[in-house]
């Protein structure tokens, strides 16, 4: 009876509570209880927190139905990991197999986190299959394809939590891996930076993430959640970056680019993601259109190399940015 009752009050509690939203600072953007928690392709299942208060509760909602179809009470706050701050999730699994939970536990002001939770869940069964705590200010940022390592976003400024490190937890081995994550050329450097959007392989092997930098150039940052290796891409962005607020990362595995849109659907720039070249498929409003001035032959040779100055420029000031 008195399960009845509780997985009544749970429904209850989804029906009348949407959605609450947990602010983070800085690169990392909170978690999410309630609304439309996290999915994957091909997943008939989604899986939402709720939060009594106190307590937590976990369900599994089919997808086709909006039915929950199971659920189980957790003990203090706990919330589906965002990664970006237009509310994109994450901590499933690609195989669906693997949750990945986080508590809620906001640092004081000029403060990091003593230290941080994470509860892995197995989805089949609905157990609690490891509690993982670390020493330090973590955060989820993703999952390798087969649930093996946990990718995480370690801050390293209470004074400013723009900066951080990505980190490697070996889930197997229940450790933290000493080596960052992060391009070869800026290995020992800190990253700064406000998560835009994200947009992965179907695979689950590369995450592209589109961070912001105000007073520097946005970057994209490519994780290989498979070799944990990842390649810092900088964008040659002119003005105000609030405009890429709303942008959206538009990932094409046959043609191997990643393209940036904003949010009527332009392109404004594309990555090749064999090479990380960056291209503008067309000029801004804020560039010169040669093109039509010079020709087309001159005008294709002047905007060539004006592509070329913007590269050697990003090559020349990324670091420093990036700090």
């Amino acid at each position: 009876m008195a399960r009845r009752i509780a997985c009544i009050s749970a429904f209850l509690l989804f029906a009348l509570v949407p959605a609450a939203v947990a602010d983070g600072g800085g690169p990392n953007p909170g978690l999410m209880q309630g609304w439309t928690g996290v999915t994957g392709p091909g997943q008939p299942s989604r899986y939402v927190t709720l939060s009594t208060g106190r307590d937590t509760f976990l369900e599994a909602v089919r997808r086709s139905t909006g039915r929950v179809i199971n659920w189980r009470p957790l003990q203090g706050t706990w919330g589906v990991p965002m990664v970006a701050n237009d509310g994109t999730t994450g901590g499933l699994s690609r195989d669906g197999r693997l949750l990945v939970l986080a508590d809620w536990n906001p640092p004081r002001q000029g403060a990091l986190r003593a230290s941080s939770r994470f509860l892995l869940v197995n989805t089949k069964t609905f157990r609690l299959w490891r509690r993982v705590t670390l020493r330090g200010d973590f955060a989820f940022d993703a999952l390798s394809p087969g649930g093996g390592t946990l990718f995480l976003i370690e801050h390293v400024s209470g004074k400013d939590l723009t900066r951080y490190r990505v980190r490697a937890y070996d889930i197997a081995a229940q450790r933290l891996l000493p080596r960052v994550i992060a391009d070869r050329r800026q290995a020992s450097w800190v990253m700064q930076g406000y998560p835009v959007t994200r947009a992965t392989s179907p695979d689950g092997r590369s995450v592209y993430t589109l961070y912001q930098q105000q007073g520097g150039y946005p970057f994209v940052h490519a994780l290989d959640a498979v070799n944990r290796t990842a390649v810092c891409v900088g964008i040659p962005w002119r003005g105000n970056q609030q405009a890429l607020g709303s942008a959206k990362l538009r990932l094409d595995p046959k043609a191997g680019n990643l393209a940036i849109e904003t949010r009527q659907g332009r392109t404004v720039f594309t990555i090749d993601t064999g090479t990380y070249w960056v291209s503008r498929p067309v000029v801004h409003e804020a560039g010169f259109p040669f093109a039509l001035v010079l020709g087309p032959a001159a005008g294709g040779l002047a905007f060539l190399l004006f592509g070329l100055a913007f590269r050697r420029r990003i090559r020349l000031t990324v670091k420093p940015l990036l700090r």
